[in-house]
């Protein structure tokens, strides 16, 4: 059973950055793509960004990919999502997802808690 724990969330001012961070277990994870989206309260969950199992390919959602950069580390089992120039619109719970395929496009894998995020201006 994959699990997942994200961390690095809190509170920051607008034009700050972020960088959250997902620990994977359970599962072998560089055959796992991973992926990281967001949930602001009444709205839906949108993908933010993802990454292949080996770290070669990148993806990322078109409110984001200018501010934003993923990664990962194969050793330590962990991806990261290192978030700049944060707007208040960005608060949201950040979840890390992991899956087999490198699809982000709906709801599959295995999920994280989540880490809240909150952006003051």
């Amino acid at each position: 059973q994959v699990d997942l724990v994200e961390s690095g969330g809190g509170s920051v001012q607008s034009g700050g950055s972020l960088k959250l961070s997902c620990a994977f277990s359970g599962d072998l994870f560089s055959v796992h793509s991973m992926g990281w989206y967001r949930q602001a309260p009444g709205k839906e969950r949108e993908f933010l960004a993802g990454i292949s199992g080996s770290g070669e390919l990148t993806t990322y959602a078109d409110s984001v990919k200018d501010r934003s950069t993923i990664s990962r580390d194969n050793v330590r089992f962990t991806v990261f999502l290192q978030m700049e120039s944060l707007k208040p619109e960005d608060s949201a719970v950040y979840y890390c997802n992991a899956r087999r395929s490198y699809r982000f496009a709906n709801e599959f894998g295995y999920w994280g808690q989540g880490t809240q995020v909150t952006v003051s201006s």
